[in-house]
């Protein structure tokens, strides 16, 4: 009782106690550099997990959110369809490019300088969004936003990376993502609704409310987390990713993972013709069918969470990404025989999702224990490389004449693909720092 006083104490402490406020968050006494007694409750006392959780889908919730609106601006600001969906591209690029950069920023400069930075620029760009005169302006918002929400997706992680201890880690990880999850689900609902009743603009004055208070709270409630500072230089930043890249352990999980999270992509991308032409639903229920993997992988999460202490990383990853091979042969195989309905689809969205739950926390995880003294280069360049990936599973979808057939055979090649790559990592050993 006593740990859980001093510790809402040290919460209203003024800035200049921080250290030794963040030193006893990550397990280490500030003045004999021991261990201290502070229990896995560190993410609860130490960092407000809604504020991890709010900085965190703040990226891709920005991504999401607007997609419904791109008819509607296109009308406003007299540009094409094609043109709009420019808007999408760029943000993509955006987030993939920024995660690259703040795990080493991070990792020199510190958790918390380098994510207000981020935010700052998210809240800026959002202004510029919601004023843009025309869709030159509004690209070049987009990509400045998405560089901004790059560090809450990079840096949430990397937080509870910190703060965990090794054997919560994964628990704390699946907690986050359950949570983050469901950001990116609803974005669509709120988008629709927003432009339908408010206009496109009022997404972006949502989106710059929700930047400002991200800034506030992030200043005012967020301590310095990592107390292992290193140098930062172009070269090193270089060195890390290539250390990182020729690490089989990381690399194995980093691409394993991105195929895990991102093999949802293929179906989204995909959902609006599947179930408005194909099916002859209402174009009102593309959301709530999209809402359906925030189900899935959430229950999945929860399992992760809650089994976590019990069974080894690797038997999440390989029971998800057979589950989710599974059910896109199962779409293949239904939609073939010409038996795909709404109840069906929805049935094996929610399955196929649900073993994207399990292995996503899990493989998240081991990548970034892999190598323990890069932990910000190792988030960044894990999210690096699920935005890599979902941008190649919409890529591919785009090749076929049938959708439900195309994101199926998608869906298989990514989770194929996980698969191996996960045997490939479970079977190597963690790296040792350099000098022991």
């Amino acid at each position: 009782m006593r740990q859980r006083n001093e510790g809402q104490a040290l919460g209203a402490q003024p800035d200049k106690e921080r250290p030794n406020r963040a030193a006893q968050i990550v397990g280490q006494d500030a003045e004999s550099g021991g261990p201290a007694c502070m229990p896995t409750a560190a993410v609860g006392l130490g960092v407000p997990l809604w504020l991890l959780v709010l900085v965190t889908l703040s990226g891709t919730m920005a991504m999401h959110i607007f997609v419904p609106a791109l008819p509607v601006a296109g009308t406003a600001l007299h540009a094409p369809a094609a043109s709009m969906q420019q808007t999408i591209t760029w943000y993509v690029i955006g987030l993939a490019a920024g995660q690259l950069v703040y795990g080493p920023v991070s990792d020199a400069w510190g958790r918390r300088p380098a994510l207000l930075l981020g935010l700052g620029l998210y809240l800026s760009a959002s202004v510029v969004a919601l004023c843009a005169p025309s869709l030159p302006w509004l690209l070049g918002a987009r990509l400045v936003q998405a560089l901004g929400g790059a560090a809450g997706i990079t840096l949430g992680r990397a937080i509870v990376r910190d703060i965990a201890p090794p054997d919560r880690v994964t628990k704390d990880l699946a907690l986050l993502n359950l949570l983050t999850l469901v950001g990116p689900g609803l974005a669509p609902i709120v988008g629709s609704y927003l432009a339908e009743h408010l206009g496109w603009r009022s997404i972006y004055l949502f989106l710059v409310c929700m930047g400002a208070a991200m800034v506030l709270c992030t200043w005012r409630m967020l301590p310095e987390t990592n107390l292992q500072r290193r140098s930062m230089a172009l070269g090193s930043i270089a060195r890390d990713y290539r250390s990182l890249l020729g690490t089989p352990r990381f690399a194995g999980f980093m691409l394993g993972g991105a195929c895990s999270t991102t093999a949802l992509y293929p179906y989204l991308a995909t959902a609006p013709y599947i179930v408005h032409e194909q099916l002859g639903y209402p174009i009102a229920m593309v959301g709530w069918f999209a809402a359906i993997t925030i189900v899935g992988a959430s229950l999945g999460t929860m399992v992760t969470r809650r089994l976590g202490g019990r069974y080894t990383a690797e038997r999440f990853l390989f029971v998800g990404g057979l589950i989710g091979l599974s059910m896109a042969a199962l779409l293949l195989a239904v939609q073939l025989a010409g038996l795909l309905n709404g109840p069906a689809l929805a049935a094996i969205t929610l399955v196929m999702t649900f073993g994207a739950g399990l292995a996503s926390p899990a493989a998240l995880a081991r990548a970034l224990t892999s190598v323990p003294w890069l932990t910000g280069a190792a988030a960044g360049l894990y999210g690096f490389g699920q935005m890599a990936m979902g941008a190649l599973g919409t890529k591919l979808v785009g090749y076929g004449q049938d959708p439900a057939v195309a994101c199926a055979v998608a869906q298989i090649g990514i989770l194929s693909l996980a698969l191996c790559s996960y045997r490939f990592a479970a079977a190597h050993p963690v790296r040792q720092a350099p000098g022991r």
